[in-house]
């Protein structure tokens, strides 16, 4: 009997001081952009000969999460399932995605961190700053691009990329920065002729102040400017997963846009035929050195881990690189939570897996429409995709080079998780109960108001 008035009292007193019994002291969170169902199943038949064995889907809490923009319809399930196209009218970009995914507000596609008024939203690193927590953003495509930017910047187009890496390398609080974007390097990690000018490329100037170690601003409101410390070298980024880490790093790998993805060769040939660039981190290395330097941090942090590149080979329709991305991004998902078992426990870390939309239409071979004047079911129209054993690629097939409004899957695990019950909007006959892209930021803020 004393034991459980103890309890309570623990519980009651954390209440009254505002700690909820379940308030996360570590938040993960983990995009693998463009991904839908079928991306997660082709992954898995590739890896392991079956679905449903990813370790996010043995999480407790899964649902699936609607991700319309502002200017989009709100996912209608009966429609989905019963017009082929459906879908892929007028999807979310990820600049909007992002922005839902990291401040809880719906805005227009090309906008970061601001609503369709242009007002600037706060985002989740910048109000986890004020709880004294560190913060990051790591991604396998450029770290100015729309997601990792909409964690952290504000911006009326997506595309301002060098206003982007500004406010994020000058203004914002960040003490990880992780990505692409080397403008010395080609795609295929090869020194080239430095142009600044083109697309993923920062400004000159401010390029140069990081590689001369001057660039920085006051990050923790100490008055005294915080510089970045670039590193670029996959040695480097092997030795800072373990090793004493500097208390600002910014990780720029020494390639062009993306990690592997757009690397030279035949993108037709099968999964990892095509050599990897052995010079550049993998995201599960960049994984591992974002959090050997966050959790010094006794308040906490928050980090944002984007696998980019899924959402690149999947415009492409590139069902082979679609499998290389993925399991990268999946080997990351099996860092961290390594990390928690380890390093933290699920009673402090919450982690939350999920897209921010599906690029393809991807479905199994044989998928269509035509099926639907005879009146066919469900799997007469939308096919899996065929298990062709593990190693092997599967049969399947790609019905649009853009984003589509399909549901995609959430996974959670960790303290606050359980909340997500309280977001549920609706039921989908295929994938079940599922939520808005808004309510994961709503459930961040809510114990962190």
């Amino acid at each position: 009997m004393k034991t459980g008035l103890l309890i309570l009292f623990i519980i009651i007193s954390m209440a009254l001081s505002g700690c909820a019994p379940d308030k996360p002291k570590n938040i993960i969170f983990m995009i693998s952009d463009g991904c839908g169902y079928n991306h997660v199943d082709a992954a898995s038949l590739y890896q392991h000969g079956q679905t449903g064995v990813q370790i996010y889907e043995q999480f407790p809490v899964v649902y699936a999460m609607s991700t319309h923009s502002l200017t989009g319809k709100p996912y209608n399930p009966d429609s989905a399932w019963t017009s082929f196209n459906y879908v892929k009218r007028k999807p979310t970009d990820s600049a909007a995605a992002g922005t839902a995914l990291a401040t809880g507000v719906k805005t227009k596609n090309r906008l970061i961190g601001m609503d369709s008024s242009f007002a600037i939203l706060e985002n989740i690193s910048e109000r986890l700053e004020k709880y004294g927590k560190s913060t990051g953003v790591i991604t396998s495509v450029p770290f100015y691009h729309a997601t990792p930017a909409a964690f952290v910047a504000h911006n009326r187009d997506r595309n301002n990329y060098r206003e982007i890496a500004l406010e994020m390398l000058t203004q914002s609080p960040l003490d990880v920065i992780m990505g692409c974007g080397y403008p010395d390097y080609d795609d295929d990690g090869k020194i080239t002729k430095m142009d600044m000018t083109a697309e993923f490329t920062m400004d000159s100037a401010l390029w140069k102040q990081l590689l001369d170690g001057y660039l920085g601003n006051d990050a923790d409101g100490d008055g005294i400017e915080d510089k970045w410390i670039l590193i670029d070298d996959r040695k480097e980024f092997v030795d800072l997963s373990a090793n004493k880490t500097p208390k600002r790093l910014l990780g720029v790998a020494k390639i062009y846009s993306t990690l592997q993805s757009e690397r030279n060769g035949d993108s037709l040939a099968a999964p990892f035929a095509v050599p990897l660039i052995e010079s550049v981190p993998t995201l599960e290395e960049m994984t591992q050195v974002a959090l050997n330097i966050l959790d010094e941090d006794p308040d906490g942090f928050f980090l944002m881990i984007e696998g980019g590149a899924v959402d690149w080979v999947s415009h492409a329709n590139n069902s082979s690189r679609l499998i290389e991305e993925q399991i990268d991004f999946n080997k990351s998902v099996e860092a961290v939570v390594d990390w928690v078992e380890k390093n933290s426990s699920w009673n402090e870390t919450l982690l939350i897996v999920t897209a921010d939309h599906e690029t393809g239409y991807l479905t199994g071979p044989g998928s269509n429409d035509s099926v639907l004047a005879g009146k066919g079911s469900i799997e007469d129209i939308w096919k899996p995709l065929v298990n062709n054993g593990k190693g092997q690629l599967p049969g399947m097939e790609w019905h649009s080079h853009k984003h589509t409004n399909s549901l995609v899957p959430m996974y959670a695990k960790g303290p606050g998780s359980a909340k997500f019950s309280q977001y549920i909007i609706g039921n989908d006959p295929v994938r079940g109960k599922y939520i808005d892209n808004t309510s994961i930021a709503h459930l961040i803020f809510s114990y962190y108001h």
